[in-house]
């Protein structure tokens, strides 16, 4: 049996899901004229509390886009180190905007309200760019996980509302931070201009995020989605799925959650774990001691037939979901309390 941890991204449709996408009525997006699309881009942007949504192909290009139209060449936002927007999304920040990152050195991935507002460059000092965006990410990849303080994000849209600064939030986990928190999308979307959401994490979507803010934003977002070739025509097929997930696998993501506080469990007992990452929610970081040989380590897991990521320097992870089940659990721990290196 293949226990695959290395992402959350690894799933694949289920039967319900499938059905769902085969019976879907489509038209060509591009025109606006795919009825399924057009009703789940309704359907989220009235979940957030906004005006209107966009579908995008990924995370990625819904993130890109938001800080295109959040800024101009030249000016600067501010992010947390571990920022996806920085580190992963291949140095778009200033190829697609030609704006600089101010990273500041948050917790897990999470900054304050206090550490962003000494950031801000004077507005009159024209030496240094000008700062015009915020971004946070929840739950943060890179942080393990971790979900932002609410009331610590809201202290963050003062600060943007005082200096006048746009306040995006990468929400590619935001579905199991708000499973974990107890905190709607409604209540999200009041405090964020845009937020990006993802399907093909958590919900186990074969495709797709979604950016959502006011109708004037989208329509400035509909033509960087055109210039950067995410236009699509008969995307019905996706946005069914879509709707699926959102009436079936929204909740389960509490299932994740448990079985990742479990794994963590079985680890600290074990003789090759040196320390274990916070954790919240269905992302495990976890290190192995000094003297073992990560590659070595990784090359008997595959053996067992499960699969994990390395981080570097000894660092692992663990990302639950929704194709790993309960049966594929009960064998993963058994099998790390088993493990001899």
């Amino acid at each position: 049996m293949t226990i695959n941890l290395i992402s959350d991204t690894v799933t694949k449709p289920d039967e319900g899901m499938l059905q769902a996408m085969m019976q879907a009525e489509v038209g060509d997006d591009v025109f606006k004229g795919d009825p399924t699309m057009n009703a789940l881009e309704e359907r989220v942007a009235k979940m957030f509390g906004k005006e209107a949504a966009l579908f995008f192909p990924s995370g990625t290009m819904a993130n890109q886009t938001a800080i295109k139209i959040h800024t101009q060449p030249g000016e600067q936002l501010i992010a947390d180190k571990y920022a996806h927007i920085f580190n992963y999304e291949g140095g778009g920040v200033s190829f697609n905007s030609g704006v600089s990152c101010r990273l500041l050195d948050g917790d897990r991935g999470m900054i304050t309200a206090t550490q962003v507002e000494a950031a801000i460059n004077p507005p009159d000092f024209y030496h240094s760019p000008l700062t015009t965006l915020v971004c946070l990410e929840n739950t943060t990849n890179k942080g393990g996980g971790a979900c932002y303080d609410f009331e610590e994000i809201i202290k963050i849209r003062e600060v943007c509302d005082r200096h006048g600064l746009g306040f995006h939030l990468d929400g590619a986990r935001l579905w199991n931070a708000m499973v974990k928190t107890g905190y709607s999308p409604e209540q999200y979307g009041k405090v964020f201009d845009t937020i990006s959401v993802c399907f093909s994490k958590g919900l186990g979507c074969p495709v797709g995020s979604m950016l959502v803010g006011s109708k004037e934003m989208m329509d400035k977002a509909l033509r960087i989605r055109k210039i950067f070739g995410g236009g699509m025509r008969q995307v019905g097929y996706l946005a069914a799925a879509v709707h699926y997930a959102l009436d079936h696998n929204r909740q389960r993501l509490a299932e994740d959650h448990r079985r990742a506080a479990e794994i963590a469990e079985v680890l600290k007992d074990c003789d090759f774990v040196k320390s274990i990452a916070p954790f919240e929610t269905n992302i495990l970081i976890f290190s192995v001691k000094d003297h073992i040989d990560e590659a070595l380590f990784m090359s008997s897991l595959k053996e067992a037939d499960i699969h994990i990521s390395s981080l570097g320097k000894g660092s692992l992870r663990i990302v639950t979901h929704k194709d790993y089940t309960e049966e594929m659990h009960r064998l993963l721990l058994q099998k790390l309390k088993q493990v001899a290196i």
